[in-house]
């Protein structure tokens, strides 16, 4: 997390994505108000993308968009394990 504060907050990047951080949020490693904060004070002009499912309802409601994916097939339902680097 904190070479992803970084990231956010040097203002070199003018896109830091935050891949899968809910469940570290949600497991308590680490505190939303650590990640809320920096999103409010970062530069202008670096968008932030953060993925995961189970976003806390403060992370959706300072956020400008919010998606939701929706699984129409996957690998894992047709008997395909887990790929090393993919799944897990």
């Amino acid at each position: 997390w904190e070479r992803s504060r970084e990231a956010l907050l040097s203002g070199e990047n003018f896109l830091v994505v935050l891949d899968e951080i809910t469940y570290p949020i949600q497991f308590g490693w680490i505190p939303l108000s650590e990640v809320l904060d920096a999103l409010k004070v970062r530069p202008k002009g670096v968008t932030v993308v953060l993925t995961g499912r189970g976003a806390p309802q403060e992370l959706i409601d300072l956020a400008d968009t919010v998606s939701e994916v929706q699984s129409i097939k996957h690998a894992f339902e047709a008997g395909v394990p887990a790929q090393r680097g993919i799944e897990h």
